[in-house]
């Protein structure tokens, strides 16, 4: 596949500086779901997961976005509101997830789950942390979190029934579609 290259404007959700692609290079991805890539941004290189908008069904156009952090706006002279040189090629190397605080305390008090969590992929590692934070209170998060150890613990590699073309961030959704 060759890159896909385009122009986008960085737009601020709360304090997060966020890139959405248009919806013409999203169409380019292999999975309207999450996907990693690398890519640069004004020649800066990087490699990041992009989440899906949450914008799918009939008559609908989604997309992709990223959060890209400080250091490669900064290295890529790049804030909100600047339109920016994006190029992107998907890869099937993923990178592994920050793991939440509280799940790694909660993994740390069950040797079985912890052990499977480490034998699975990252991919299905980032399917645990974005089903686990699609929630939108604290106490549906730590319910969520002891399913998981549960699951893990029976053996389960990836939770059931999560909607991978969901905005799985709630500090920048609403209902599990990206903020405009």
């Amino acid at each position: 596949m060759s890159a896909i290259r385009f122009e986008a404007k960085l737009f601020k959700i709360n304090d997060w500086t966020i890139l959405r692609l248009p919806e013409s290079s999203s169409a380019e991805l292999p999975s309207r779901g999450m996907t990693m890539v690398s890519g640069t941004i004004n020649d800066i290189s990087f490699k990041t997961l992009l989440e899906p908008d949450g914008r799918y069904g009939p008559g609908l156009k989604p997309s992709h976005w990223f959060a890209p952090d400080k250091t490669l706006l900064a290295e890529a002279h790049a804030a909100a509101g600047d339109t920016v040189q994006v190029s992107l090629e998907p890869t099937k190397e993923w990178i592994e997830p920050e793991v939440p605080e509280d799940l790694k305390k909660a993994l740390a008090t069950s040797p079985k789950a912890e052990a499977l969590w480490k034998d699975i992929t990252p991919l299905a590692r980032w399917d645990w942390i974005r089903w686990i934070r699609a929630v939108k209170t604290p106490k549906t998060r730590q319910k969520h979190i002891e399913v998981a150890l549960s699951k893990l613990n029976k053996g389960m590699r990836r939770p059931c029934c999560f909607n991978r073309n969901l905005c799985s961030e709630p500090y920048v959704s609403h209902n599990w579609v990206l903020r405009s």
